[in-house]
């Protein structure tokens, strides 16, 4: 047997075992933490410093902060319009958010939770917020406004702005000066400088439709797009831009994540599941399941050191059908939004 094929059979019998190794080993809720306060809600973002989980109420225009040692509610950002998402700079002691209902974002003191300034964004809608070490910039991707507003972190100055011409979700950065964001109704993905805001591509994603959450894998140069209409993950290969895989995931997805410690990757869903899939080898991957979650729990967030994930949502029931034949809707039950915290 010729030496290269030897290193193939190794490659593809370490990827298998890697997969069957977690044959029957679930996520699953380990915790309930209820939070109460009406309203919908957007991102989650997970403090690993301080060990706080950031919950984003746009319906309540506020972010709930929870010790999640504690399991309680330990503070409030307010005045954050039709808040969606919210970034974190531990370098600088600040935390910012992306308010899509007056087109600002507010940068808070990480410890008080106290604002400290509100900068008008240069599009509109910012949906998804993200700080980039690499160039110590928070990005907003303006949903409806269709480009990137790039900020100074430690000042808040607007530095400019990236001709992102999409419907911007979620962004991602391979922290070496690119910045990587998905277009919900383009089915692609932008890449453009940190630095400069050039737009480096825009590369379609196949067997993708309706693309919202995104995650990385640094180490492999890989995207993960969730892809909510057509129900997949879009794994792209971010240095030549080529859609690699496409593994099916769960109904109604909003969210991705990556734990590079289990190669795991993760889409979460309004079904009320989160599906659980193995990167085998860069370009391989395995559907190891669904972790069942609840009804609408469609955003997450993960802590990579200890493997966990943390979702949303809150208990739902139908009214009464109107008069005249009208459609009813569902309404939120008082009191009853909560996070669910998911182990192994």
């Amino acid at each position: 047997m010729k030496p290269i094929r030897r290193i193939l059979i190794a490659v593809s019998a370490a990827a298998a075992l890697g997969a069957a190794a977690w044959q029957g080993t679930t996520f699953h809720v380990t915790k309930t933490i209820p939070l109460g306060i009406d309203g919908g809600w957007d991102y989650l973002t997970f403090d690993s410093d301080a060990g706080r989980l950031f919950i984003s109420r746009g319906g309540a225009s506020m972010v709930q902060v929870v010790d999640l040692k504690a399991s309680k509610l330990v503070g409030t950002i307010d005045s954050t319009h039709g808040v969606h998402g919210i970034a974190l700079a531990p370098e600088f002691g600040r935390g910012y958010t992306s308010n899509g209902g007056d087109s600002t974002v507010t940068i808070f003191d990480l410890k008080s939770l106290k604002q400290i300034a509100k900068v008008t964004v240069t599009g509109r809608n910012p949906d998804a917020i993200l700080y980039d070490p690499f160039s110590k910039r928070v990005f907003t991707f303006n949903h409806s406004g269709h480009n990137t507003t790039a900020l100074d972190a430690a000042t808040g100055k607007v530095l400019g702005t990236a001709k992102t011409d999409g419907t911007l979700e979620t962004g991602q950065s391979d922290l070496a000066g690119t910045i990587f964001v998905n277009d919900e109704e383009g089915n692609r993905v932008f890449a453009f400088d940190a630095r400069t805001l050039e737009v480096k591509a825009a590369w379609p994603l196949a067997g993708c439709t309706a693309p919202t959450g995104l995650a990385i894998d640094r180490a492999h140069k890989r995207l993960f797009a969730a892809c909510n209409e057509s129900k997949t993950i879009a794994v792209v290969d971010y240095a030549t831009g080529k859609t690699v895989a496409t593994p099916p995931i769960c109904s109604g997805a909003d969210a991705a994540a990556f734990d590079s410690g289990l190669q795991l990757v993760f889409a979460s869903c309004g079904d009320g599941n989160i599906t659980v899939i193995h990167e085998d080898t860069p370009d391989k991957y395995t559907v190891l399941g669904n972790a069942a979650t609840e009804p609408r729990a469609r955003t997450m967030t993960i802590d990579e050191k200890s493997h966990t994930l943390y979702t949303a949502t809150a208990r739902y029931s139908a009214e009464a059908t109107p008069p005249a034949g009208g459609r009813g809707r569902a309404s939120m039950v008082p009191g009853s939004f909560h996070v669910l915290v998911l182990g192994r």
